[in-house]
């Protein structure tokens, strides 16, 4: 490993390692003023303290004492405390252990989710360099109007051993914080806070060009054939973001078991090429998250991969990866997949960063609102595709979630059709009104064999149901090209 690595990750380590406590608590940053805590929950409150020590933690907004006692060599406690419902009323916690008192202030009771995955969850309000957040301006200028979004966002760290301690406190809305908070989950939080009429708080803990392996913990890494976490510690030629395991120690472990409502995870361009494995790591990694946060089948949305100019001059290689992740996701119980076909302009073809983050963060509210908190009239559902008849020169399709039909309502852009040869060519497309299938063709196959829709790596999909959601891209063959 090179030196400037190595350095990073030790340095990483060292700055995240337990300090000796011989007095009063001490707290997480995650733990922090401003927070908001799960409602209706026994929420996990954890820190430090002199080691053998009692204890007490009291709530302000039920003056009940809940004790812990420090581990007699670490020092570190924990405890779990009631919660009541949701409430734009200001709340404190104190924390005690005979030595001296902590108090944490103007804390809320609301909704928290857990915000993951590379740089398209990274992405602040403000944007990254050349590259904009569409409405940034807006959202930074209003978000004053929001005091009870809160956000902490835990900083990009990687460690080979797993830590205890990271940084990011805990900051409210306003025009001052809010440029440095994720797009797309301030996004969702500014959404979910119009539906649910409740605080909504927000742990981003995401790192660009990180894969799904880099949050998941080594012994399960060691597992599965070529990944090899340790071999990988020695290797000096791989940059940080690529490294596996080390987001999971750095930047999950310390915050792991903050009670959360879900989580929501926007990856996979770093996973490109490896849509045979990638769905199995995923759900891996999900039963992981949940097994060590310890609150059930906590719901799990994701997001699928933007378009780009995908590299290796495969025209299908991040089709195949949004076709992995939907299978990720009919494989991984109480999980959803957000599509974004739409959300592209045809100028981004070179820009990994799409610019339309408040669509995406509305949709996975959309769909936490529907699923997660029960309101169905919220729309969460995509056009899919369902089956095809082949009839010589034409190919009738059926959909699923169509019932009301499809928009454009003359042609429909996006469908292409091969015969034997597999090229595809570009098929005009056209909806029966009644019965809601569409049929296509072209001049240039005589014996359609495979239709595909938007299947590439950089297509616009235009192709919506009645309330504005996409098409999801789909082919009806198995061919690997």
């Amino acid at each position: 490993m090179s030196a400037n690595i190595l350095t990073k990750l030790t340095l990483s380590a060292l700055l995240m390692s337990p300090l000796a406590v011989n007095a009063a608590v001490e707290l997480p940053d995650i733990i922090s003023d401003n927070a908001v805590l799960q409602q209706n929950s026994d929420v996990k409150l954890w820190g430090w303290a002199k080691p053998g020590s009692a204890v007490t933690v009291t709530p302000s907004w039920d003056g009940r004492a809940y004790t812990a006692q420090a581990d007699k060599n670490s020092g570190r406690w924990e405890v779990k405390v009631s919660t009541p419902a949701a409430s734009f009323a200001p709340c404190s916690v104190t924390f005690n252990d005979g030595d001296g008192e902590v108090k944490i202030d103007n804390i809320l009771i609301g909704e928290v989710w857990f915000c993951s995955g590379q740089s398209n969850m990274e992405m602040p309000l403000r944007g990254f360099w050349t590259q904009p957040v569409e409405g940034a301006a807006q959202a930074i200028a209003y978000s004053g109007k929001y005091p009870s979004i809160r956000m902490a966002t835990v900083p990009k760290r990687a460690a080979y051993t797993p830590q205890e301690r990271v940084e990011g406190k805990w900051k409210v809305s306003n025009p001052q914080d809010a440029a440095e908070f994720s797009a797309l989950a301030y996004f969702f939080a500014q959404s979910l806070t119009d539906m649910l009429n409740v605080p909504v708080g927000i742990i981003s803990c995401a790192y660009g060009g990180s894969k799904v392996e880099g949050w998941m913990p080594e012994w399960k890494l060691d597992t599965y054939p070529g990944w090899d976490m340790a071999k990988e510690e020695k290797d000096s030629t791989i940059n940080e973001w690529e490294r596996i395991g080390v987001m999971y120690n750095a930047m999950l472990k310390p915050v792991l078991g903050y009670t959360v409502k879900g989580f929501l995870w926007n990856q996979g361009e770093s996973n490109v090429g490896r849509h045979d494995e990638y769905p199995s790591h995923q759900r891996d990694m999900v039963e992981i998250w949940r097994d060590e946060w310890g609150q059930g089948e906590l719901p799990f949305y994701f997001v699928e991969i933007p378009g780009w100019k995908y590299g290796n001059g495969d025209e299908t290689a991040a089709a195949l990866f949004r076709e992995c992740q939907h299978k990720a996701a009919e494989i991984t119980p109480n999980s959803g997949i957000v599509c974004t076909s739409d959300l592209i302009y045809p100028f981004e073809l070179e820009d990994i960063h799409a610019r339309k983050k408040k669509e995406i963060g509305e949709r996975l509210a959309f769909m936490a609102a529907n699923r997660t908190y029960g309101l169905t009239g919220v729309p969460a559902t995509y056009p899919s595709y369902k089956s095809v008849k082949l009839e010589g020169d034409k190919a009738v399709i059926s959909f699923n979630n169509a019932d009301a039909g499809l928009n454009p309502n003359m042609v429909l852009p996006g469908f292409e059709v091969a015969g034997e040869d597999r090229v595809f060519y570009p098929a005009t497309a056209t909806e029966d009104w009644n019965e809601h299938t569409v049929t296509v063709s072209s001049d240039k196959v005589k014996d359609i064999k495979a239709v595909r829709y938007c299947f590439k790596n950089f297509a616009v999909g235009q192709v919506k149901d009645m309330f504005g959601m996409p098409l999801i891209p789909f082919r009806t063959d198995n061919w690997e090209k």
